[in-house]
């Protein structure tokens, strides 16, 4: 299972534990030695959603999963504040010239009398988006020109990269528990949270509930 998000970006599965929703429970049985070889649908999932609802949440941290995102770097700083539970490895352009893609709104939004807020649900007219997005072009090709002009000048990578902007697409593979992703995805879907990190959190959730069924569905109902 994938997801697209925004304009380029994606959420690919590299690994995951199987049978993850089993885990959990014979994680909470092992105070008592004992063992399901295979989920019981009814009794496991009795004891999942007892396990969320009074906070036992210790069993949930077992099962895992890593994902490959391309994600806009300033989204990505967002959602890299999320370290518990979380292995983080990401693209350098110490080492690679490839060619970048970069991220572009559909729309602008205006900003919010409440700066926790972030934006408003009012958006930029339609003349004045014309003219930025015309600006925004301009300043992304002309960002990416003068890094090939550095790179063509012999200007090391690691430092050509530092005048790329923050919409530019960058890769990373994460590797998280599933308490790890629902503490994200419960983090980054709140009202306050800009936009586009939430579209990612959101396709989060999409992947976590593919592949916990019993367990996400549990947590959200109970912990969020």
């Amino acid at each position: 299972m994938n997801r697209k998000c925004l304009d380029h970006g994606f959420l690919d599965i590299v690994s995951n534990t199987n049978e993850g929703d089993l885990l959990v429970v014979n994680a909470a049985r092992c105070s008592f030695d004992k063992e399901h070889k295979s989920f019981d649908k009814d009794k496991d999932t009795k004891l999942i959603n007892y396990l969320a609802k009074h906070e036992h949440l210790l069993p949930f941290r077992h099962p895992s999963a890593t994902l490959r995102m391309v994600v806009p770097i300033f989204v990505l700083r967002q959602l890299g504040k999320h370290q518990v539970g979380f292995s983080w490895s990401e693209v350098s352009r110490r080492y690679i010239t490839s060619t970048p893609q970069f991220y572009m709104p559909d729309y602008w939004r205006l900003s919010a009398e409440n700066v926790k807020q972030g934006s408003s649900d009012e958006l930029l007219s339609v003349q004045e988006t014309h003219y930025t997005n015309t600006e925004v072009d301009s300043f992304i090709t002309t960002s990416y020109n003068l890094y090939n002009k550095l790179l063509d000048k012999e200007v090391c990578a690691e430092q050509a990269r530092l005048i790329l902007p923050q919409n530019m697409y960058t890769t990373t593979v994460v590797t998280g528990s599933l308490l790890g992703w629902f503490h994200m995805f419960k983090m980054r879907t709140e009202p306050h949270t800009q936009k586009e990190t939430q579209a990612y959190a959101v396709a989060v959730g999409d992947i976590m509930e593919w592949l916990f069924p019993i367990s996400w569905r549990a947590l959200c109902e109970h912990c969020l």
